[in-house]
């Protein structure tokens, strides 16, 4: 990659991987969540990450502004950790509506959304901890839109489920309204793979 780096430069890669890692964290946070246990618990914790990913991304915001050359282009960060803070932000508006809807029993279709999005998320951790020196960056593109497919498939499936009958009114709307979140959560990850290919593509 055509990078040329100072000290001050890294720091931006360093709060890439920071803000990376959280949103790992936080989409295995969820898979637990979603098979059980001490939710409200779960779903603090959730939350905090959530509030941490605010801050990465304020940080990283702020120096951008202060910053005269950055290492990619500005659009480019931008783009990047404003679509990893949304993925992030569907993560914990999951958990908070479940509790909002006293959702006792979570269905299988929402816990594979769930784990999908919690495969995803490694993935686009090990992306972004090699942004400055990019290694098999088109396996783990293909993986993320693999997983984007995946997601796809089980929301219609979940949808044909609900509308298929025996489901109440009260239940249909809480459902699709949680399969819609999980799925724009799995969105957003193909979203991040698709943006940091493009900064890549434009450095190579």
């Amino acid at each position: 990659m055509r990078l040329s780096l100072v000290p001050k430069e890294q720091d931006y890669f360093r709060m890439f991987s920071e803000l990376a890692a959280n949103l790992d964290a936080a989409a295995q946070l969820l898979v637990r969540f979603m098979e059980g246990g001490d939710r409200k618990s779960i779903a603090a914790a959730i939350l905090e990450h959530e509030h941490v990913g605010d801050k990465i991304v304020h940080d990283i915001v702020r120096r951008l502004n202060k910053s005269f050359i950055t290492p990619i282009d500005r659009e480019d960060i931008y783009d990047l950790v404003a679509t990893t803070d949304e993925i992030l932000d569907s993560i914990e508006e999951v958990a908070g509506k479940v509790q909002i809807y006293r959702v006792e029993e979570i269905t299988p279709f929402a816990r594979q959304q769930a784990q999908i999005i919690a495969k995803a998320t490694p993935i686009l951790r090990e992306c972004m901890d090699n942004l400055e020196k990019p290694k098999g960056l088109d396996e783990r593109i293909i993986a993320i839109n693999s997983l984007e497919n995946d997601g796809d498939r089980i929301e219609r499936e979940a949808l044909e489920s609900l509308f298929a009958g025996g489901t109440t009114c009260t239940d249909i709307i809480k459902w699709k309204d949680l399969y819609e979140t999980l799925e724009r959560a799995i969105d957003e990850c193909e979203h991040v793979a698709n943006v940091i290919e493009s900064i890549v593509l434009k450095h190579n």
